[in-house]
């Protein structure tokens, strides 16, 4: 495993970290604990100490195994979780720093444990980026012990950009992948400025850049791929990054031309990690064999300056014109 330092937070977490979103269940199915308990075992088993959960997840289920699992072990392991999408409804008027104390207190209780090393606030709504007293909160919260650091995942540029003008924070989370390329372009630069930790989520793109999916691919109706392409119930960008989804497959296709199709999750990851800007990219797993196939991008060869010019003129010609702007 390769670590990287996670900004400020000074934190030396793994490169290929484990995000819990699906953690012990495919999109759309029903949580198992068991499973999801394999899962965090097995990332931990095989280097990855930095776990990113959410007390949204499957209702609390994730953020409770990922608590129990890291009890359990003697190894380091960093926890992160987030705040602020239980708010119904999720608008700016909703997020009072009251309920927000309240819901990293839950989360204490959830996980059974004495502090939060990284909390984020979870894709607030724009205007929520020029309150004060939201930030101002989290202070107080790291004086009382209950956090060690506060992070922010957002779902724009402009939004990482306000985060970091406030000086507790130390990490944004954010979407950058081979179909999501904008966040190099400036983000990364400003980071990089103030020392900011940058966690990657969604690195392939809800599964199209695994090269496995097609136009005939059907998606549970309870998965988000199948209901939320049209960002109906939340952001469309964390639905396959953004990308309209055949046009996604025609530019995997593209893709494929060039790079075996076993090899595409590793070629995915690796280009994320290519940005030294990067701290870790945290991509899912519903079987711990995904954990696996993850962690291999980190010993995947580099890739080279004709590999990077190919990848780059495929997203000019078929995604960059649909998604680079939008976020």
């Amino acid at each position: 495993m390769e670590y990287r330092r996670l900004g400020k937070t000074n934190f030396n977490i793994s490169a290929i970290s484990l995000g819990t979103w699906q953690v012990g269940g495919k999109w759309g199915s029903s949580f198992d604990s068991e499973n999801a308990e394999k899962i965090i075992n097995s990332a931990i088993d095989n280097g990855i100490n930095f776990i990113d959960t959410a007390d949204v997840y499957s209702s609390g289920l994730s953020e409770k195994a990922v608590g129990k699992v890291v009890k359990l072990r003697k190894e380091k392991v960093y926890v992160a979780t987030k705040c602020g999408r239980k708010l119904e409804p999720h608008i700016n008027s909703s997020y009072q720093t009251e309920v927000l104390k309240k819901f990293v207190e839950d989360s204490l209780k959830n996980m059974d444990i004495e502090v939060i090393d990284l909390i984020q606030l979870h894709c607030p709504p724009t205007e929520v980026y020029y309150r004060p007293e939201i930030f101002e909160l989290f202070d107080r919260l790291k004086t009382e012990g209950k956090i060690l650091n506060l992070g922010v995942s957002v779902e724009k540029i402009e939004e990482g950009i306000k985060a970091i003008e406030y000086p507790n924070v130390t990490t944004v989370q954010i979407i950058f992948n081979i179909f999501r390329q904008r966040p190099s372009e400036l983000f990364f630069k400003e980071a990089a400025k103030k020392d900011i930790g940058i966690i990657v989520r969604v690195p392939l793109a809800s599964g199209l850049l695994t090269g496995k999916y097609t136009e005939s691919t059907k998606f549970d109706p309870k998965d988000h791929r199948n209901y939320n392409r049209d960002g109906a119930y939340f952001d469309k960008g964390e639905t396959f990054a953004g990308v309209d989804y055949e046009t996604g497959i025609d530019a995997v296709k593209k893709l494929l031309e060039v790079f075996p199709e076993n090899d595409m999750i590793k070629v995915a990851l690796k280009w994320i990690l290519m940005f030294k800007e990067v701290s870790c990219v945290i991509p899912g797993a519903s079987k711990p064999s995904q954990v696996l196939s993850n962690i291999e991008a980190v010993d995947y060869p580099l890739l080279n300056d004709l590999q990077m010019h190919i990848i780059q003129k495929i997203y000019d010609k078929y995604i960059k014109p649909h998604v680079h702007q939008r976020w």
